[in-house]
């Protein structure tokens, strides 16, 4: 497979693991009736200001595997963002790009390089996150979009690619610049796992136009096509069914065959009236419609035809006519017509997604930046949010009632703000995980999604049309008369609205649409979050940083043995035990202040019969042969010892 060069490459591919594990510091727990809580809420709904590098390394221990849905808007390099470079990769090379800041092109010839080294390490500690059945969506514009489709098909397999969405960020397209108007950006899709399905969306009221219930029926239903392909490797199924109407015989298209097998269309046929099965010596007939000659031709299959005769079956099919419901196979033209088959609007599943997602649909930029101004007085803090609805979207397709979603480039709380949303619309208990690098992960990223648990207060525009004329080819001499009554009807009501938009030619109709601005009160949503500052390394120079408070160290230890998060509540009588798993006992034998020996006589510290023990401790007195034959493993804990 071809795969992307470019400066500093060789560098970043596993820099992940060069990458030293932090641990996170709870700050505060915010809920809507306890906002100043310090103690933890444990909701599950993180916020993290840090460096979302080290961040993510830092949920592994008890993330990895878990996240089934990661959505991140990352810088899109255009120039213009004013990034900067700040991974600490040991490398000439990268080390003099510390602390610059991304550029245009003509100023900075290395900015495809460095976007690339600063994305490919958190690409694969993301894909390291996900659970075998999630999935990530990443927004980027065309700026990048075939550098990070290359190093995804690197990281997550070509065979993960799931779909390139075009989003249609704009409503209006900008006459003011020269070329092709841009009008959508790229959502990229990648699974953990080949072949991932996405949750087929809500049923629209279009879908369901085409369905009715003329028969008084169980359910609304649509009628289809009664046959399936395949009639020559189907012979069975591809025979004459007698009309009860008109007694004529019915028998599929040619290269065709009933959907049902006979059994079960007997049974439909006898919902109208008396049938039985009768050899009607049409294997010529029967031989055509299934493309085969005559001689080859599956025999003994028979129709099914009227038991009574014609006058009897038509009164009883016309009363099931008349009185309803009909079988699920029924004749068409109030009973005169051919077979059609029912399928019930309760048989049917959703919309299946595409990969175009209008903004009537999913939102606009337009829309999203006014989310903001209601939310923080009038200002936007960001230049190009996402909609709520967008990443609501993502939600419907992606996540269930309980999913973790990570969004490791947060920026204005956008994802928490939509998981919320989901939740109370769909009794849910989703759970978010933010990670912003930025001062105002906390004054702006925190406070949206406080915000949006409370309620807040907000100005609230209601939109109506005040004009509309629609133009045809009589009456398009008197355009100019239209505009001047537009003009007027604007005048008229300058005391009712305070906004009005310019007469628009919107589909063949002059249009004024106005705007009245009300003070109103934004529901709160509920819900709840912890805040956290990325702390300390778990490592100082290769030694333990004692520093660390110990259960964060006892969960490292017990994810690097086993990936696996640490569950199990500690017990005195236990206290050294982390957890048996997969047979095997695994031990943190250590205390602060001084150095732990293995002994004999310490052999106390195993607490359950497993098959294995894997025992941390500073040392170890124990014969090898000792250690075989009790099969006991034993692991030094990386400290400075010699202060003891």
């Amino acid at each position: 497979m071809p795969t992307l060069n470019w400066i500093g490459k060789e560098k970043v591919v596993n820099h992940h693991l060069d990458v030293p594990f932090y641990t996170l510091e709870h700050q505060y727990g915010f809920h809507g009736d306890k906002p100043n809580d310090k103690s933890e809420t444990r909701s599950g709904n993180l916020i993290i200001h840090g460096d979302n590098l080290m961040a993510l390394k830092a949920l592994l221990p008890e993330y990895e595997g878990r996240v089934h849905c990661a959505y991140f808007d990352p810088p899109y390099n255009t120039g213009e963002e004013k990034w900067v470079y700040n991974d600490n990769v040991n490398d000439p090379h990268i080390r003099k790009w510390l602390g610059e800041v991304v550029g245009k092109e003509g100023e900075d010839l290395s900015r495809h390089d460095k976007w690339l080294c600063m994305m490919y390490p958190r690409l694969v500690l993301v894909q390291k996150l996900l659970h075998p059945q999630g999935v990530a969506f990443i927004s980027i514009d065309d700026n990048e979009y075939t550098n990070l489709k290359a190093i995804c098909d690197e990281i997550f397999g070509k065979n993960c690619f799931v779909a390139n969405i075009s989003w249609q960020r704009t409503y209006s397209v900008r006459n003011d610049k020269d070329g092709i108007a841009i009008i959508v950006e790229h959502i990229l899709v990648y699974s953990k796992e080949p072949n991932w399905i996405p949750i087929k969306l809500e049923r629209t009221k279009d879908m369901d136009a085409g369905y009715a219930n003329p028969d008084n029926d169980i359910a609304p239903w649509a009628s289809v096509i009664p046959t399936a392909p395949s009639a020559s490797s189907h012979q069975g199924m591809v025979y004459a069914i007698q009309q009860p109407f008109t007694g004529e015989f019915l028998y599929p298209t040619v290269g065709r065959c009933w959907s049902f097998g006979q059994e079960e269309m007997l049974r439909f046929m006898n919902g109208w009236c008396e049938y039985e099965l009768r050899d009607l010596n049409d294997d010529a007939k029967r031989a055509e419609i299934c493309g085969v000659p005559e001689e080859s031709i599956r025999k003994g299959i028979k129709a099914i035809v009227l038991k009574n005769d014609l006058t009897t079956s038509q009164i009883a099919a016309q009363e099931v006519y008349n009185k309803g419901p009909w079988p699920k196979y029924f004749f068409t033209k109030g009973g005169l017509g051919g077979i059609r088959r029912k399928t019930y609007i309760t048989e049917v599943e959703g919309k299946m997604p595409t990969n175009y997602w209008a903004f009537d649909e999913v939102g606009h930029t337009d829309e999203a930046k006014k989310e903001l101004m209601e939310i923080f007085g009038g200002k936007s803090p960001f230049d190009t949010p996402k909609p709520t609805r967008l990443i609501e979207r993502i939600l419907d397709i992606a996540t269930d009632d309980d999913s973790i979603v990570l969004d490791c480039f947060a920026g204005s709380g956008t994802t928490a703000h939509a998981v919320l949303m989901t939740n109370k619309k769909k009794h849910s208990n989703r759970r978010f995980i933010l990670i912003e690098l930025m001062d105002y992960a906390d004054t702006t990223t925190a406070y949206r999604v406080k915000k949006a648990i409370t309620g807040y207060d907000a100005k609230m525009k209601h939109e109506v049309e005040i004009y509309n004329k629609k133009l045809t080819i009589k009456n398009l001499p008197h355009y100019a008369q239209y505009l001047e009554e537009a003009k007027a009807v604007t005048e008229r009501e300058q005391g009712n609205y305070s906004e009005f938009s310019q007469p628009k030619l919107v589909d063949n109709c002059i249009r004024v649409t106005a705007t009245r601005v009300s003070n109103g009160r934004v529901e709160g949503l509920g819900g709840s979050f912890d805040y956290y500052e990325l702390g300390q390394p778990l490592f100082v120079e290769g030694n333990l940083n004692e520093e660390v408070d110990e259960e964060k160290i006892r969960q490292y230890i017990y994810y690097t043995e086993t990936h696996e998060p640490l569950r199990r509540q500690r017990k005195e009588e236990s206290r050294y035990l982390l957890d048996t798993f997969q047979n095997t006992g695994y031990y943190f034998y250590y205390e602060r202040d001084h150095s732990t020996e293995l002994t004999v006589d310490t052999l106390d510290i195993v607490t359950e019969k497993a098959s294995q023990y894997i025992i941390y401790a500073d040392v170890c007195r124990l014969p090898k042969e000792f250690m075989a034959e009790k099969h006991i493993i034993f692991k030094k804990i990386p400290r400075d010892i010699k202060r003891f």
